[in-house]
């Protein structure tokens, strides 16, 4: 058992929710936010270290105020991770402005209105832990994901700006890059989804990095974000000619 709390978004389904299951169980106070108030209350019901704080990120200005109102019930935040994120496969299969715009808006400036609400209290107390969940398909441009992979990839060049200024204050920033995990998200895919896992894989993998390491990336499963890696420092025309191939392969 621990008197420690982390605030997690994104966390009424997917990783976001696994996460929260995962830290309660190791004795954690755990707030999630999402849009969805009724899965977050049927959560925070079904465990008793797990409080709901119903949150749209896009509202910058309610950002603050849940935050506000989990400090003010909890006293201390240790962690905070920032877990939202949308994808819409389908659209992105043409050059769909609106749906870019909505992931953009969604997975890259939700995610700064969450880190702006903590960002004083954490410099304030000179210490705890902002980590972001990216993916690895912020490393490179994938066939039929440019918005998503262009905010994923925003996101971490982000957290490694963030790093520099957070680590004058003894504040911890981590990126999370999850390779396929299994979530509504992601069972919209219609394509082979190689060395997929579940999301209790992930969150376990990330309650270890976020607790028991040191490391500012936190990336799984290693056999798939390790390819993944080495696609990301391959030359252009080697990484065009592969993908291309891998797509025909695929009858895509």
């Amino acid at each position: 058992m621990t008197n420690k709390v982390i605030w997690i978004t994104g966390g009424s389904s997917g990783i976001g929710k696994a996460l929260a299951y995962k830290f309660a169980n190791e004795g954690w106070q755990v707030a999630i936010s999402a849009r969805r108030e009724e899965l977050l209350n049927e959560i925070s019901k079904s465990n008793n270290n797990i409080h709901s704080f119903k949150l749209d990120v896009l509202d910058s200005e309610k950002c603050k105020d849940v935050f506000k109102k989990i400090v003010n019930k909890f006293k201390n935040v240790d962690i905070a991770l920032f877990s939202t994120g949308i994808h819409d496969p389908k659209s992105e299969k043409t050059l769909n402005l609106e749906k870019i715009r909505s992931i953009m808006e969604t997975n890259f400036f939700g995610t700064i209105n969450s880190i702006n609400a903590v960002y004083d209290y954490f410099k304030e107390k000179k210490s705890g832990h902002i980590s972001i969940v990216s993916s690895v398909a912020g490393y490179r441009g994938l066939p039929t994901g440019g918005g998503y992979c262009a905010s994923k990839s925003a996101l971490t060049s982000y957290a490694e700006s963030l790093y520099f200024d957070m680590k004058r204050f003894n504040v911890r920033v981590t990126v999370v890059s999850p390779g396929f995990i299994k979530t509504p998200m992601t069972d919209q895919n219609d394509f082979p989804m190689p060395m997929i896992e579940s999301a209790e894989f992930a969150a376990n993998q990330m309650f270890k990095g976020l607790t028991q390491s040191t490391a500012f990336e936190i990336h799984f499963p290693k056999k798939f974000t390790y390819l993944m890696k080495i696609l990301r420092i391959m030359p252009n025309w080697l990484y065009l000619k592969l993908v291309k191939k891998g797509m025909q392969l695929i009858g895509r």
